[in-house]
Parts: C-alpha cells; structure tokens; sequence
C-alpha cells in the first residue's frame, strides 16, 4: 500500500473527502518526523513505537574491489511493533 492508497482508506474509514485524510496523514507523518529529528520517541499503543538510533563508525568492505572503507557515524529511525500489531501479523 503506497500513501495515496492510505489516504484513501483513511477517507473511507472516517467519513472525510480524499483531500482531507491527505491532509491529516501529511500532518502525522510531518510530527513523527519533527518529533524524531528533536530526538523524541513516537509511541502508537497498541501499534508501536519510532525512535532515534544512533550507528557509530565503522569499517566496512566495497563490494566491488573488496578494500576496506570507513563508514561515518549517522542517526537512524527504528520500529518497535507493538503487542497489538505483532498478534495481528502472527
């Protein structure tokens, strides 16, 4: 399912136009990221939860030519699914 597909089962879902669930699925998705970048975690209950990793430095191998290459310490988004998700996919 890609975000317009979303957006669409969200307007049937709630009884709103197509063009207000994209509105209000652009407002989440816009402060789960706000959230994140001020290294907050975003907790669904019952759906999970995002959160801010850090990877620190390392070395790794260019598949190519084999040779070693470093790989600069970055920040990362994590899920952690919920209960409610986890038994719904099992």
């Amino acid at each position: 399912m890609r975000k317009p597909e979303l957006a669409a089962a969200i307007a049937d879902k709630a009884d709103l136009s197509k063009d207000q669930a994209n509105r209000a699925l652009n407002a989440i998705l816009d402060e789960i990221t706000q959230a994140l970048s001020r290294k907050d975690t975003v907790t669904l209950v019952g759906f999970g939860t995002f959160l801010q990793r850090h990877r620190g430095a390392r070395t790794g191998k260019n598949p190519q030519t084999g040779e070693p290459v470093k790989i600069k310490a970055s920040n990362t988004v994590a899920f952690k699914p919920g209960k409610g998700l986890k038994d719904s996919v099992n």
